[in-house]
This record gives C-alpha cells, structure tokens and sequence, in this order.
C-alpha cells in the first residue's frame, strides 16, 4: 500500500510541475500580436497570398537569405514578412530598431529597387 502511495504522490507532483511549466509557456502573449491585428483586415496584404511565379518567390528567397544572413539583426527583423506579388515587395512585421527597418527596406531596394518596397515594418516597444 505504501509503494502505491508514494507511487501517486510522485505521479501527481509531476502532472502539477508539468502544467506549471506548461502554463508559464502559454501565459505570456506574443509581442507582436496587436501589431498583426490589421492583418485581419480583408484589404491586407499576408502572407497566403505571396505571388506563386518563379521571379515572385527568387525575389522574397534573395531578400529572406540577405536577412537571415545579417547577424546583427534581431530575431524579430529575421522574422518580418516578405511578401511579393507582381515584382512589388511588401515587408511587414515588428523590429527593435529604426536602423533595422532601415537595414531590411535597403536589402530589399538592393534586390527590387526603392520604387517596388511597401514598408509596414514597426518599431516594436
């Protein structure tokens, strides 16, 4: 009898650790969640809808790649959406700095050129 208790109390220990752990996870929200409210809106522009032709998705590849590559650059700037349709690029999503949204529209003008950037990058708090 005493091995099933010990044997419970060490089972439900686990589960209330496990779902503290768990709850920690889940409790704080992602920061850039009011950001991407407008996304909701029908006259956005997101992600489902990148251009499928080979230059539309060469284009977001080459300025995801240059991205990425730049270690300066915080998770959040390596993370902006990329969305190309029709040769135009529209760069959306949260970053830390000003030079950040200025270092990722100048890897994309370098690719497409100033005259084909919509940016809706912001400077997250």
């Amino acid at each position: 009898m005493a091995k099933k208790t010990l044997l419970f109390m060490v089972l439900f220990v686990s589960v209330v650790f496990l779902v503290n752990i768990q709850g920690a996870c889940f409790a704080q929200p992602t920061d850039d969640t009011g950001i991407n409210k407008r996304d909701q809106s029908k006259e956005e522009l997101t992600a489902e809808q990148q251009g499928g032709t080979k230059q539309d998705l060469a284009i977001t590849q080459q300025i995801r790649r240059a991205i990425v590559k730049n270690k300066s650059l915080s998770t959040y700037a390596h993370n902006v959406k990329i969305i190309t349709v029709g040769g135009m690029v529209t760069l959306k999503g949260p970053v830390r700095s000003t030079e950040e949204k200025r270092t990722i529209e100048g890897i994309a003008a370098q690719v497409v050129g100033n005259d084909k950037i919509k940016s809706e990058i912001d400077i997250a708090p």
